[in-house]
């Protein structure tokens, strides 16, 4: 006997309230599409529980596959079963068995939704937990901190037997906070913010700054990269990728080498704005984290924020770089984000960048150029591409 379906969790949808049944259908709709890859595999809903039949599928890769869906906090390859007890038995036995000696302590944890099942439920845990101490010799009993808990739900048509959980993302499902932008260059840290973003629910586009022949074609290519990564947890992500170099000529030629960096970045939340606004996201999304290098101060955010009335959404803002670091690990950004292809900000670095700009002073530089025109113009020589997981990117332009 092995495991037919995997039992899904989730956490925080527990707690919307009126919201809720909006908040699942999402989650259902996101774990259906990850699943494609998967022909066979029904997604159901059943009070406060998610079940994906296996059908002739292995239960390993739609886990992994279940694991890269926020919205879930528990992922466990269960055995479905009559409700019968002498099948409940062997379930849990062929559950407890397939762990081998891994497992030395177990308690058992049933649950009797069903309240027609003959058996309570504290009855049930006494019952399995001296079946299997009398089939498996190496097992004892700990309630406290035991290396497997058993999990016995018998619900309306079934009952389901399983073994501990793997993980999820926890968060919220992608799609119900609310389209945002994500301004993406090709470093540690905005991947990671877009990431978080994501975990807020929310639906991500991205705007990359690409000052050819400044930078290359490859680093270009890098952002390519970390957007298709980001896709894994988001799903289809469009990136909008801005031409920059007129802008960034017209700043070096007009304004000062330390406010340089202060000007450039209120010209991208300008861009960024009017990109977002045309693809009808709420919010921009950075990768700054306060105090960080010596442009991510206050005053430098302050300066910045002031030519938009968007929101600017700042998810790192309270980490370290090594905090930033461990997650672009665990996500798979980091190797991708330390290849050496410089991006527009690192190449137009100047040497001693203002720490606390001065709005006035940004707005006077900001007067010397022809800023209307060129950010339309940056605007309108904007190229899309469509990514998608496992799937070519698609180009188009404005």
């Amino acid at each position: 006997m092995k495991a037919n379906c995997i039992l899904l969790r989730y956490g925080e949808l527990a707690l919307k309230g009126k919201n809720k049944k909006e908040f699942e259908n999402r989650l259902v709709k996101n774990i259906r599409e990850k699943l494609k890859q998967f022909p066979g595999c029904e997604v159901t809903r059943v009070h406060g529980r998610i079940f994906v039949e296996l059908k002739e599928h292995h239960s390993e890769p739609v886990m992994e596959a279940c694991s890269e869906v926020f919205g879930l906090v528990g992922i466990s390859p269960a055995i479905r079963t009559e409700k019968d007890w002498e099948k409940i038995k062997q379930a849990a036995l062929a559950i407890t068995e397939e762990q081998g000696e891994r497992i030395q302590t177990f308690k058992v944890n049933s649950k009797r939704a069903d309240k027609k099942f003959p058996i309570r439920s504290l009855e049930m845990n006494h019952r399995l937990g001296g079946f299997l101490l009398g089939k498996l010799s190496h097992l004892r009993v700990d309630v406290h901190h035991p290396d497997m808990t058993l999990s016995v739900e018998v619900r309306s048509t079934h009952a389901y037997v399983y073994g501990n959980s793997l993980p999820g993302l926890g968060g919220l499902p992608v799609g119900v906070s609310g389209r945002v932008m994500l301004l993406l260059s090709g470093g540690i840290d905005s991947p990671v913010a877009g990431y978080l973003a994501l975990k807020r629910g929310a639906e991500l586009q991205a705007v990359h700054f690409h000052s050819f022949p400044f930078t290359s074609e490859r680093a270009k290519q890098k952002v390519i990269d970390l957007a298709r990564i980001l896709t894994r947890f988001g799903g289809h992500i469009r990136l909008h990728v801005v031409p920059f170099t007129d802008i960034q000529t017209e700043i070096n030629r007009h304004c000062y080498e330390s406010y340089t960096i202060t000007v450039m970045r209120r010209i991208m939340v300008r861009i960024a704005e009017r990109i977002a606004d045309r693809n009808k996201a709420l919010a921009l999304v950075t990768g700054e984290s306060l105090g960080q290098v010596a442009s991510q101060t206050l005053e430098s955010m302050r300066t910045i924020n002031a030519v938009t009335t968007m929101p600017i959404l700042r998810p790192l803002i309270g980490m370290d770089k090594q905090e930033i670091m461990d997650i672009s690990k665990r996500i798979n950004t980091y190797e991708t984000s330390i290849l050496p292809y410089e991006d527009c900000c690192t190449v137009f670095l100047p040497k001693a960048p203002k720490t606390r700009p001065d709005r006035e002073v940004a707005e006077r530089l900001e007067a010397r150029l022809d800023l209307e025109r060129l950010i339309q113009e940056a605007v309108d020589g904007t190229e899309v591409i469509d990514l998608r997981p496992e799937q070519e990117e698609e180009f188009s332009c404005f």
